[in-house]
């Protein structure tokens, strides 16, 4: 590779360094600009003379800075390993590039060229968003939308760690929809996800923005609440009795929504780890004992 670069006229090098697709920076061995090609300078959204002289730092998002300095420094320590670094670059109108940078160390020559970096930098916006929406379709239930059961789970273990932490109560409910069953039997399974959707949307509106709803799966909800007293939580319960229960209409088909909650309830200071399963079950056993109580009233 190296002889076919010196077999190239300077201009032919000059050229593809202009018209690279991808942003191409040389910069001073401690990161300051010497060099950009206007690939790098439309990513960045500011004119070559503007980048002329700013250190790569000054180009990095600030949450981004320190972890790209130590980048840095490994490539400074390790210089003939290329090093590739993940960070986001703030354009010139405020907003953030998600970019893959690829550095190299060239060593200074017997003929006076001065050591320096060359960086390759590749916009990876379009990697990021889909990577951000391979997790989001990992974590949150197809249907509903709603966090799926992994990700009630992770959000339960945090709040458990607060609440340890901070000294604060943590609540769970346990929600299971009466007569789920028979609308599917009769109604069809159309009906039966139309429910679902409508349901998770009136459980979305009622709750607090700290609150996570979840659906575990089948007809089956549950409500995670941090900092929240068990008198708080049971006033909850009785709210959604009320609020979330109202006849659906769909499809020009009125259809009827019971539910059985349960309530189970942690307080501030217990260990995580050993409330987590206990909790969980609280509510459930709770919720069972619910649907016991109104059986007579119920679908199912």
């Amino acid at each position: 590779m190296t002889e076919v670069a010196d077999a190239l006229p300077p201009a032919d090098r000059r050229s593809a360094f202009a018209n690279a697709p991808m942003g191409i920076a040389l910069t001073t061995p401690a990161g300051l600009l010497v060099d950009v090609n206007p690939a790098l300078s439309g990513m960045v959204g500011r004119p070559p003379e503007e980048l002329h002289g700013l250190s790569v730092m000054d180009l990095v998002h600030p949450d981004a800075v320190a972890a790209a300095q130590k980048a840095h420094g490994i490539l400074t320590a390790e210089p003939d390993r290329p090093m590739r670094h993940e960070t986001r670059l703030t354009r010139g109108d405020g907003s953030d590039l998600p970019v893959q940078i690829t550095a190299s160390w060239v060593p200074a020559t017997p003929d006076g060229q001065a050591a320096h970096l060359v960086l390759i930098i590749e916009d990876i916006t379009e990697r990021k968003a889909l990577e951000a929406q391979l997790v989001h379709r990992s974590l949150h239930d197809p249907l509903t939308g709603l966090p799926n059961r992994l990700l009630f789970h992770d959000r339960l273990r945090h709040a458990l760690d607060r609440g340890h932490r901070e000294d604060t109560p943590t609540c769970v409910l346990i929600i299971d929809l009466d007569g789920f069953k028979a609308i599917n039997d009769e109604l069809g399974h159309p009906m039966g996800d139309l429910v679902l959707v409508s349901f998770a949307e009136r459980l979305r509106s009622v709750l607090r923005a700290s609150d996570t709803a979840a659906r575990l799966g089948g007809d089956e909800f549950s409500i995670v609440c941090e900092n929240t007293e068990p008198a708080d939580a049971a006033a909850l319960a009785d709210r959604l009795r009320t609020t979330v229960t109202e006849p659906l209409e769909l499809g020009g088909t009125r259809v009827p929504v019971g539910i059985s909650i349960g309530v189970g309830t942690v307080g501030g200071g217990e260990e995580p780890g050993e409330v987590y399963e206990r909790v969980v079950r609280a509510a459930d056993d709770d919720m069972y004992a619910d649907k016991a109580r109104r059986r007579p009233s119920t679908r199912r």
